[in-house]
């Protein structure tokens, strides 16, 4: 079966962003996925409570389940089954069901066939609950006899993927922004945490792979690293060494900020806000999650959340949030803030259970 490759487009100590960005996959409705069921009728939720429903919907289901998506105009939880009987339990629960062909398994199985046969340098994959795909994406650097590699194992996968190329470059790289510096680089500040009672933040892995010690914009040393996790991971923990003021916030840099209370998982169709000290605040949606991306240099980051805010160099390790939730830190992109773009985030919550911190 052929399948469409189609070319696509791109601190105060309070936490803003550093950048390694990298473009993910557009996606397409396809045939294989139905319309939600007409007679259903879903509860209204926010996508903070279509996420806890989604996990809870998730452990009842097991098997019968094929993703979830959070549908923001209609303000409801969409879930992906396989059967008739399934798409019944999640209507009784106040969700939209929506019957589909592709398992998790299924899912699950064409990524580790990905991994095993098609882990080349400038690509990146993600399941899409919105299609019901896995979506190979490959950038302007891989070449002509890898694309022809990569179009034999996703048309190996039949209905299960979808590849197509993006103009942009998946790179990580430390650049611009006025937050945190140190080493000749410059970062942005993600989220101001606590662990064992002692004031902590969290930036991009890559940032503290290359820094050690970090510094305000002012020149000032605020702190220096306690943990670092990158490639597979990109997330960093660095403890303040300076009587600073740190309070749990991002910088809407517009004279206010947003007060971060919490940390919690995203959800796709999710309406997010992020923070960079390079393009400073934008918007945008949740558009997959377990995303997998294959740095030009040979990095490979593993579980991101992937979206299609806009970000630039110098807007990684920095804030992606939902009022007063943190969700991301700003990993990799490509495009910009003028033509459009996409970027991946390390989720918040899986560094704070690495780290033993949470938000305060």
């Amino acid at each position: 079966m052929q399948h469409r490759r189609i070319p696509r487009r791109r601190a105060a100590i309070a936490g803003a962003g550093v950048t390694a960005l990298v473009a993910a996959g557009v996606t397409f409705q396809t045939a294989n996925a139905s319309e939600p069921a007409k007679d259903s009728t879903p509860h209204t939720l926010t996508a903070v409570a279509a996420g806890k429903l989604a996990s809870t919907l998730g452990q009842d289901l097991g098997g019968d389940a094929a993703g979830t998506y959070y549908d923001a105009q209609n303000k409801s939880l969409v879930v992906n089954v396989l059967d008739e009987t399934a798409a019944k339990a999640v209507e009784a629960a106040g969700a939209t069901a929506r019957l589909v062909e592709n398992s998790l398994a299924e899912l699950k199985g064409a990524r580790t066939t990905l991994k095993q046969d098609a882990t080349i340098p400038g690509t990146s994959w993600v399941t899409d609950p919105t299609t019901n795909k896995v979506v190979v994406t490959a950038d302007r650097t891989v070449s002509a006899a890898e694309w022809t590699k990569l179009g034999k194992v996703v048309d190996g996968l039949g209905t299960v993927a979808e590849l197509q190329r993006t103009k942009g470059e998946f790179k990580p790289f430390i650049a611009g922004g006025d937050a945190i510096t140190g080493s000749g680089g410059r970062c942005s500040l993600g989220f101001n945490v606590v662990k064992d009672g002692q004031p902590y933040f969290i930036t991009a892995g890559h940032c503290t792979e290359a820094i050690s010690t970090w510094s305000d914009s002012s020149g000032n040393q605020i702190g220096t690293n306690e943990q670092s996790s990158f490639p597979d991971n990109d997330f960093g923990l660095v403890k303040y060494t300076s009587d600073v003021d740190h309070p749990s916030e991002v910088d809407l840099y517009n004279g206010s900020a947003q007060s971060i209370t919490r940390a919690a998982a995203a959800t796709v169709g999710e309406k997010v806000t992020r923070s960079g000290s390079t393009t400073q605040v934008h918007t945008g949606t949740v558009t997959g999650l377990d995303a997998t991306v294959n740095y030009g240099n040979g990095d490979i980051v593993n579980g991101l959340i992937q979206t299609d805010v806009c970000a630039e160099p110098g807007d990684s390790g920095g804030s992606l949030f939902d009022g007063d939730a943190a969700i991301g830190l700003t990993s990799g992109g490509s495009g910009d803030c003028t033509s459009g773009g996409e970027t991946f985030f390390q989720p918040v919550t899986e560094a704070l259970s690495t780290f033993g911190a949470e938000i305060g």
